[in-house]
């Protein structure tokens, strides 16, 4: 540790800022829809995730090892670099946290880290193989992976039970399904604990290299894990509430076994991808597993103006803060003014973010209650399927009477005192 230098400790900071961001704004991936159908207490769910989140960052190092040493070249990467990869992830971070979009955390690493490392050594620095089998294929792969088995769980659970329905389902029923959503999202928890402190471990040992304080090829170290997983649980604890409410209540309406059914399906694959040494963006599986449990109910809705707007978000990501990332290293590349200005920056515009987020505080207090009180517009799909529906039984007369005008009044329907007989005269 004797070439810990200043810059190499800003850094470390910095990367411990993001895992800060990156717990709160994923907290959503694991309590939304635990907390939107009553299965926990807010600040219970969130609390029980933290705790989680940290248990899992000691379970595994592959992920950490993809970043560290397979997605970019060691050779020739400064500390000032990953410090630019830095800042335009945690501001895209914080801006898709503003307007409560559930974006991916991890694709903002990655986008940061491959704009800063393109500015400062070329495209060649960047290993392409890497990019596409470890990061981009699973991005694809992963929410319909999730959203297809979420569907068919959640359809085979409604049809176990087919014989109740709505408010005939019994009470033990629904309480053993928040039971199982309780373990699912706990599951969940340890999954992005696994998956993304990773992250952060990964981008602080490349730091760790590219200063010469560790070898190459080296591993995290035990106090990177740490710090790494106490940072993440941290954010998580504090709660990501704007997202949790797009989560949970903004895509479609839950009920209990449709929350199971969505963290199940995704605890599994990320477990999975975590095991392969994927960066798997957790945000995008959680995402596609809540969708397919809106698919997969008989009567569910998805609301698919906000899965638009998310998607969006999703494809922005990684090339937004690339740009970013690039910016930041071309000013940090003048010197340690450059990176002074650039640690402004960041400071300034976290900071505005921030106070710009006390116009409409979403805390836990009204995590579940709609924004405004009217409903979401129907997207095209659900628009399609109304357009083709059979009207609800018993209401066809009152829809005839209101669609056919009652007989328009005639001369012959006149009152009889108008056409009574003239007086007789004598």
């Amino acid at each position: 540790m004797e070439s810990f230098s200043l810059i190499l400790a800003i850094v470390v900071v910095t990367a411990l800022a993001f895992d800060f961001t990156n717990g709160f704004h994923d907290t959503a991936n694991a309590m939304a829809t635990t907390i939107s159908t009553g299965a926990l207490k807010p600040k219970i769910a969130v609390a029980m995730s933290a705790g989680l989140n940290l248990v899992g960052a000691f379970l595994s190092v592959e992920v950490a090892n993809t970043i560290s040493k397979g997605l970019v070249d060691e050779k020739g990467i400064r500390p000032e670099v990953i410090f630019a990869a830095l800042v335009g992830a945690i501001l895209w971070n914080l801006v898709t946290w503003l307007v409560g979009l559930p974006s991916s955390s991890s694709h903002a690493l990655m986008g940061g880290l491959i704009g800063a490392t393109i500015a400062s050594a070329g495209f060649g620095a960047v290993h392409g193989d890497v990019l596409v089998t470890k990061v981009l294929l699973p991005a694809v792969a992963a929410p319909i992976v999730a959203g297809i088995a979420a569907m068919i769980s959640t359809r085979l659970s409604y049809g176990v039970d087919s014989r109740t329905e709505g408010k005939a389902e019994s009470e033990a029923s629904r309480k053993g399904y928040r039971v199982g959503q309780i373990a699912s999202a706990g599951l969940v928890s340890l999954a992005h604990g696994t998956n993304d402190a990773q992250k952060t471990m990964g981008i602080i040992t490349l730091a760790l290299i590219a200063g010469g304080a560790i070898a190459p090829g080296s591993n995290p170290p035990t106090w990177v894990i740490l710090s790494a997983g106490l940072a993440i649980a941290l954010g998580t604890y504090i709660g990501g509430w704007r997202i949790i409410r797009t989560m949970g209540t903004g895509l479609t309406d839950l009920e209990p076994r449709q929350g199971f059914a969505a963290q199940t399906s995704a605890a599994t694959a990320i477990l999975a991808s975590s095991h392969l040494g994927f960066s798997l963006s957790t945000t995008h599986v959680v995402s596609g597993a809540v969708m397919g449990t809106g698919i997969g109910r008989k009567g569910g809705v998805v609301r698919w103006s906000t899965a638009t707007r998310m998607l969006v978000a999703w494809i922005l990501t990684l090339p937004a803060a690339a740009l970013v990332g690039a910016g930041a290293e071309s000013v940090t590349d003048l010197g340690d003014w450059g990176t002074a200005v650039v640690a402004v920056f960041l400071v300034a515009s976290s900071a505005a973010i921030w106070k710009m987020s006390r116009r409409e505080v979403v805390d836990h207090t009204n995590v579940v209650e709609e924004t405004d009180g009217t409903e979401e517009p129907a997207g095209v799909v659900t628009t399609a399927i109304a357009a083709v529906a059979p009207p609800p039984s018993g209401t066809i007369g009152e829809d005839l009477t209101a669609t056919i005008p009652a007989p328009a009044a005639t001369e012959t329907t006149a009152p009889a005192a108008s056409v009574a007989p003239p007086a007789t005269t004598v």
